[in-house]
């Protein structure tokens, strides 16, 4: 698709609810107009000159077109690192603030052709899917957690909240339920379902699947937009990220659903269900897609911080200058993951390779403590300097304040008051308005959460059997001494020295 066609296939009869009313058209409706234009961006590139080399390349499904490289299998280095290529071009076109851009969800998509053996009895569904969206660069969001009621609960007790699928029919499942918390959803082609959280033992709740944006009875129900905020109470000058990139995130509900069987994955298959974290390659691809979009969004944030810093005067002081550069060390730490993750990649199924999932798991813990701290930095070195602005671009229209706006409100090193509040205009949209904040959640979230990260890297290294290595090297040096002294014969024990201790101490 081109950025025109793109826009187009979202003008269907979706369900989509905002300020308590429908949505009549996602393509033009305030809240979700100018997401849509900048994701148009990142389709027509894939036809422009300049980046086509860098983002496409031949598709492996069986047509002679074109995709976007993460769409493909990699089976090298090269590949991988090619893909990382194309996924921060994309996401330089965002500046790294679009989470779930049309690539994000290529993560899955782009496993199903080296891996659809996993999904018998419908493996023809996943590689008809594989064929499809590579020809089309299919704009796939998910919703793949229950919702926060009743977690303590088994799922099948709360049935009337969870996914399930009610009842199966010749034509497929009719499913009803809602998920959390289905981002972008209103930008996108179709919803994949899958699970993720509470184990489940019921088999109408073993069920991954894909669901187009306009099927009877999907509906979503959105948070409040921020960029429709912005659109009413300031213009691009006050709000330059909310207005225009904002993804929303909906609630998404299920009424009784029919899902064709071709567009099953899994279905009734409860051992099957829960291996899907670890056994589709998702896991492996989402956290490398993650690490390089953060990477680029950390330069992003680097560099407003050293100009908002520059304005305000404060560049030169030492405890400033190291807090910036920590925010650079951040920065270099998931570029250098997720080099990492391309560089050594993983054996996989039918000569695909993986990105090291490793460094993968270690992005998704890093990333919850390495953002917020990020954001407290700017937080306490531009202090003041967020908030000592204006309250709209109109004032610098008005000739009773400008004069005072140019003179009180300038910035240091010779800074206007315009260029000033521009500035800090747009690092107060990315650290402190709604947009900035939830960014802030989204990036300890939504990898999975703050315990999970951590324990799910614990049990892949006791699974690959590395932690059983770490205690064997403890061994080792645990074996090279006892009560007696030295066991190995190069290293000389305390009785050795005992004459010329003796010696030393009698003088």
């Amino acid at each position: 698709m081109t950025g025109a066609e793109y826009v187009d296939s979202l003008a269907d009869d979706r369900e989509v609810y905002l300020f308590g009313e429908r949505v009549k058209n996602v393509t033009t409706h305030p809240a979700f107009h100018n997401p849509i234009r900048m994701t148009a961006r990142l389709y027509d590139a894939l036809h422009d000159p300049v980046t086509r080399d860098v983002l496409t390349t031949r598709s492996d499904a069986g047509g002679d077109g074109y995709t976007h490289r993460f769409f493909t299998t990699p089976h090298s280095v090269d590949d991988l690192v090619a893909d990382q290529r194309a996924i921060e071009t994309w996401a330089r076109m965002s500046y790294g603030w679009l989470g779930r851009s049309p690539d994000y969800k290529a993560s899955f998509l782009g496993t199903l052709g080296a891996n659809a053996d996993f999904y018998e009895p419908f493996a023809d569904n996943a590689r008809r899917w594989y064929r499809e969206s590579q020809e089309k660069v299919l704009y796939w969001n998910h919703a793949i957690v229950h919702p926060p009621v009743d977690r303590s609960r088994p799922p099948d007790q709360v049935r009337d909240v969870f996914v399930h699928v009610e009842k199966e029919t010749d034509s497929g499942v009719v499913v009803s339920g809602a998920k959390v918390v289905a981002t972008g959803s209103a930008l996108t082609h179709y919803n994949f379902i899958a699970h993720y959280g509470l184990p489940i033992k019921e088999r109408e709740f073993a069920l991954v699947a894909t669901v187009p944006m306009n099927a009877p009875g999907m509906k979503l129900i959105c948070r409040p937009s921020y960029s429709a905020t912005a659109a009413v109470m300031g213009s691009p000058f006050d709000y330059p990220l909310s207005s225009r990139l904002d993804e929303n995130d909906t609630i998404l509900v299920l009424d009784k659903v029919l899902i064709p069987w071709e567009n099953v994955f899994v279905y009734g298959d409860v051992a099957k269900v829960q291996l899907f974290s670890a056994g589709s390659g998702f896991l492996e691809r989402f956290t490398f897609h993650g690490c390089v979009r953060l990477a680029v969004k950390l330069e992003f944030i680097a560099g407003l911080l050293a100009k908002a810093l520059e304005i305000t005067g404060a560049s030169e002081f030492r405890g400033v200058q190291s807090r910036l550069g920590e925010v650079l060390a951040w920065r270099n730490l998931f570029r250098s993951l997720s080099d990492s993750a391309a560089r050594n990649p993983v054996p996989w199924h039918n000569g695909a390779v993986l990105p090291n999932p490793e460094y993968g798991l270690a992005y998704r813990w890093f990333m919850q403590v390495g953002y917020p701290r990020i954001r407290e930095i700017v937080l306490q070195d531009v202090a003041s300097g967020l908030i000592y602005v204006n309250s709209s671009a109109e004032d610098f229209k008005n000739p009773d304040i400008r004069r005072y706006l140019d003179r009180f409100v300038r910035g240091s090193n010779g800074v206007d008051a315009v260029e000033r509040v521009k500035v800090m205009k747009l690092l107060w949209d990315a650290v402190g308005t709604e947009f900035g904040g939830r960014h802030e959640l989204y990036e300890r979230n939504y990898a999975g959460n703050h315990e999970n990260t951590r324990v799910e890297l614990l049990f892949a290294q006791a699974a690959s059997g590395q932690l059983d290595g770490y205690r064997d090297l403890v061994d080792s040096c645990l074996a090279e001494y006892d009560l007696d002294g030295w066991t190995v014969p190069d290293l000389a024990s305390y009785e050795h020295f005992r004459p010329v201790r003796n010696e030393l101490l009698n003088g």
